[in-house]
């Protein structure tokens, strides 16, 4: 039987940490309803027990935690513009799934489950860096239903003794992330776009600034949180981050040296949802889990573009 389960196996974050896994021997089954996340995704992963289905059915999440003793979450409709769009899709892919999948791992004797939570629930307060002991101010459905997660998982914790954890990712880029889709990460967009010599469009002014947090951090934070000693982890939350921020207009700068692009960006109003800046404090992770990034954003900037190089 697998030991871990990773939802949103084919995903971006999903089947980064998917390959970790395998990577260091682990026996892993994927779930994934590939509405976002991409078959080609799963090439390199073929020892993966993957099952195709969408955690919104209770059957599904039963079967995919049949015998697993931990859970990476990380399947999700991640879209800040989208869930403006479309909040219902949003509530059931993010809160129905999610409420679903605990339920089905509290009944198969699931241990720990590590859950893909997000900065956004931090909204637009202005306070620098966002700390965990901050009250939540979402703006967005998409916020909203990452937040009710991170409630539901506590609750478990405290109710259940399901040992639960919240992962809030600030800004997550690198390999694997989509560029194609209109809700895309705007570093994945702009990797492309440049690489291909077309002009990428800022949504603002360029000043806003964000935590840009390149991916090998975030699986690295993950494993660690899967290891951690229960009392410093089960029922809690915390920021997984590089603690740095970085300007968009900044950011198109350094990619102008990386991708050969020559032009200007295009500047658009700003988009509903978006906030103004963003930075996280990570000392609670650094604390609990022994949580350090190890790659810092120039670096992960160049692997990024080598890696969508090789998509050209």
């Amino acid at each position: 039987m697998p030991k871990y389960l990773v939802t949103g196996a084919a995903g971006f974050i999903g089947r980064s940490i998917a390959s970790a896994l395998l990577e260091r021997g682990d026996s892993v089954r994927g779930v994934d309803n590939l509405s976002t996340g991409k078959r080609q995704n799963l090439i390199g992963l073929e020892k993966m027990d993957f099952l195709e289905g969408d955690l919104a059915d209770p059957s599904v999440c039963a079967k995919a935690c049949e015998g697993v003793e931990i859970i990476f979450h990380e399947a999700a409709l991640p879209s800040v513009p989208r869930s403006v769009a479309d909040p219902r899709s949003t509530n059931v892919a993010c809160v129905d799934a999610t409420l679903n999948l605990l339920i089905a791992a509290r009944a198969a004797g699931v241990r720990r489950v590590m859950y893909a939570a997000s900065s956004a629930a931090y909204g637009e307060t202005p306070t620098l860096p966002k700390h965990e002991g901050m009250l939540p101010a979402p703006i967005t459905p998409y916020a909203v239903a990452k937040l009710a997660c991170e409630h539901y998982l506590a609750c478990f914790t405290r109710v259940y003794g399901l040992e639960t954890v919240s992962l809030r990712y600030f800004n997550v880029f690198g390999p694997y992330q989509d560029p194609t889709s209109q809700y895309s990460g705007v570093l994945a967009k702009f990797c492309s776009k440049m690489l291909a010599g077309q002009q990428p469009t800022i949504f603002g002014d360029g000043e806003q600034s964000r935590d840009f947090t390149y991916i090998d951090n975030v699986v690295a934070g993950n494993l660690l949180a899967a290891e951690a000693p229960a009392e410093n982890v089960a029922g809690k939350m915390m920021n997984l981050a590089t603690g740095k921020r970085i300007t968009l207009n900044q950011t198109f700068e350094i990619l102008k040296g990386l991708t050969g692009y020559n032009g200007k960006p295009a500047y658009a109003e700003t988009r509903a949802g978006d906030i103004k800046d963003s930075l996280a404090d990570i000392s609670r992770a650094k604390a609990a889990l022994g949580y350090q990034p190890s790659v810092d954003f120039s670096e992960g900037l160049r692997r990024t573009v080598e890696w969508y190089k090789t998509l050209a």
